[in-house]
């Protein structure tokens, strides 16, 4: 497969967009390793006039968290310009479930996001919940997923913050929300109603919070089953760099309608193809 603009040459269709969403890990940087070209690439974007957004569903920090880490790697991100499924999650828990008691299974740094945002967190040692949220948890233990069972059995309703199974490090990958909530179906038999990409809730935010249309916008990514079926299936455009988890073979073996619209070995490519 020739890692170019590869389903749909016409570079005219990158050019016009007006906001251009980024995934963090395997897209701009990789743990802790910045990809040079990515913050040339997204430089020259903002001089363009053209606006950017780094969208991840890595809900294991909060946005202060990546506003540091990005202002570090040479991003020069505003607060404004970073959201993350665990924002989605939250946005959605108090429009539509207001007061809820909720029980999550996340970080420290989640936990802190929810609760400045005005949800009702339970500690874990009660016997219900409304609402039992997992997300990517390196503070992972058993009791917290016995806690999630037990709730999840008694009648609360079933949440993720988004569904990757893994997430890429300098060093391989290790397991993200999507294999903590499968550890939570597996016991209980349910499923969880997710966030973050792929799904419509986040479409939905990003164009409320930018003001942007779905065809004005463009995803940058590293994974077929969130990154880039985040635009397939809404009506965004979605391009896909092979710099993180997938690999050409995984592209070829997807359906048609799971395929980006432009695959690039890395944003160095996208950049040479949008700017020279």
């Amino acid at each position: 497969m020739q890692c170019a603009s590869w389903k749909n040459p016409d570079l005219s269709i990158l050019r016009g967009k007006k906001l251009y969403i980024f995934d963090m890990d395997g897209t701009i940087y990789l743990g802790n390793r910045v990809f040079p070209f990515a913050v040339r690439f997204i430089r020259r974007l903002r001089e363009s006039g053209r606006r950017v957004l780094f969208f991840t569903n890595n809900a294991s920090h909060s946005p202060s968290f990546y506003l540091e880490k990005l202002t570090r790697l040479g991003f020069e991100p505003t607060p404004e310009e970073i959201m993350t499924s665990g924002d989605v999650t939250v946005a959605c828990l108090n429009r539509h479930h207001a007061g809820a008691r909720v029980y999550l299974v996340g970080t420290p740094d989640l936990e802190q996001n929810f609760r400045e945002n005005g949800v009702n967190l339970l500690s874990g040692r009660e016997e219900t919940a409304d609402i039992v949220v997992t997300s990517f948890d390196t503070t992972l233990t058993y009791e917290k997923l016995d806690n999630a069972c037990r709730m999840i059995r008694n009648g609360a309703k079933f949440f993720s913050t988004h569904p990757d199974f893994n997430c890429p490090t300098e060093t391989g990958f290790i397991p993200d929300s999507g294999a903590i909530a499968a550890f939570v179906t597996a016991s209980t038999g349910k499923t969880p109603t997710y966030f973050g990409k792929p799904y419509p809730e986040t479409v939905r935010m990003i164009c409320e919070v930018t003001g942007c249309s779905k065809d004005e916008i463009c995803f940058f990514g590293d994974r077929l089953y969130t990154d880039i079926a985040v635009g397939r299936r809404h009506g965004a455009t979605s391009v896909l760099v092979l710099s993180g988890e997938t690999q050409p073979a995984d592209v070829d073996a997807a359906a048609p309608e799971d395929q980006p619209d432009f695959l690039f070995p890395s944003l160095g490519e996208v950049d040479a193809a949008m700017f020279g």
